[in-house]
């Protein structure tokens, strides 16, 4: 066989598995038995958000009295350490066999763990690639006094194996950050206001995560139409976030109350258009705030359309924080240079929106962002 019908077979067999697969859907069962049903070798990525098995020691105050909404579901409860652990290896290892070659994992947790989780990665035979620290803008505060603020949770981003040949969108992740090159603290704040679900006044899930948070894991690690897999669906985070990013999505989530509201949420995302989702592919001191940071969390959407304050040109937003204006395109800073000529250019001060027929400047979101997330 030659290696164009080899490629065409593959093509064929992987159209095929995709078909197979229960794509932009609910499992309402247990995650390690919904896996165990998919195929092998079918998902480009998989995040989860597993139970924290926190250990909590009775109810927490605020020193006026109010009670801690935190976290205390029986999902999150392990009468063992040991007992955690066989969990924790049963799910990362169909995780595994269902990741295809190329496929990357993504675990998020806190110090109650995530150390735990991430050995259980290693003896499981994934290659690390990196552990992220989520800086929370706007933490809980440690009520009791006897800690540390617990500020941060952390990620870990993982291959298959230490030879994966795994996707990321490293230009992407550039122009998301303003031509610096990203790290791996990112400075983002917790889920909160309109974003936070509730239900009868209280929230619907306690570990809701920011969508920010999984935009710019599926904006860096997936490509459109990439399937990825999220075993703990919880309210629907990842599955409202690939939606919109046009990558199709499985979750796995055995409460039905949680399923619920995650289905109602999704069908409320509305997907980008495909001009807005194409990402950057080609070749100071850090800003307080980034332009994709407000991309990120909505702040400013893909597709809006952005103009210098005399109008001369304009500019849509894409996924990745990028500008694209008349077929050029670039971050606002080099896009607004590149049109004016010029050696360099502000783009906080040169591009602005319009708000109720007037044009403000993209620098006032910035502003209204820092206030917003300032502790």
């Amino acid at each position: 066989m030659g290696v164009m019908q080899k490629v065409a077979k593959r093509g064929k067999a992987s159209a095929a598995q995709a078909l197979s697969l229960p794509l932009d859907q609910i499992l309402m069962d247990d995650c390690i038995a919904a896996m165990k049903a998919l195929p092998d070798a079918s998902i480009d990525m998989i995040f989860a958000d597993p139970p924290y098995n926190l250990q909590l020691g009775g109810d927490l105050y605020r020193p006026e009295g109010g009670r801690v909404d935190a976290v205390d579901n029986d999902w999150d409860k392990f009468d063992t350490f040991a007992a955690y652990d066989a969990f924790t290896r049963a799910w990362l290892a169909e995780a595994r066999r269902i990741l295809k070659d190329d496929g990357t994992l993504w675990v998020i947790g806190s110090y109650h763990n995530i150390f735990r989780v991430g050995a259980a990665v290693q003896d499981e035979g994934y290659w690390i690639l990196n552990d992220i620290v989520w800086r929370k803008a706007n933490p809980m505060p440690n009520f009791k006094g006897t800690r540390f603020t617990n500020a941060h949770e952390t990620l870990i981003w993982a291959a298959r194996s230490e030879t994966a040949r795994y996707t990321f969108n490293y230009r992407a992740m550039k122009t998301l950050n303003d031509e610096l090159q990203m790290r791996s603290d990112w400075v983002l704040p917790i889920c909160g206001g309109t974003e936070r679900l509730k239900r009868g006044g209280v929230k619907a899930h306690p570990t809701q995560k920011p969508e920010a948070l999984l935009y710019r894991i599926l904006l860096a690690c997936t490509k459109p139409g990439d399937v990825v897999l999220d075993p703990f669906f919880g309210t629907g985070t990842t599955g409202a976030v690939a939606r919109r990013l046009k990558r199709r999505w499985i979750g796995i989530e055995r409460d039905p109350t949680y399923c619920d509201v995650a289905r109602e949420r999704i069908a409320a995302s509305l997907p980008l258009d495909e001009s807005s989702i194409v990402t950057m592919q080609s070749p100071t001191a850090a800003p307080k705030v980034a332009f994709g940071v407000l991309v990120e969390t909505g702040m400013v959407k893909p597709g809006m359309m952005l103009t210098d304050v005399k109008r001369r040109w304009s500019a849509r937003v894409r996924a990745d924080a990028s500008l694209e204006a008349d077929a050029q395109t670039g971050s606002i800073h080099k896009l607004g240079a590149l049109l004016q000529g010029a050696p360099s250019c502000n783009g906080w001060t040169f591009w602005h929106y319009e708000d109720g027929g007037v044009l403000k400047s993209i620098d006032a979101l910035r502003q209204t962002y820092l206030l917003a997330t300032q502790p």
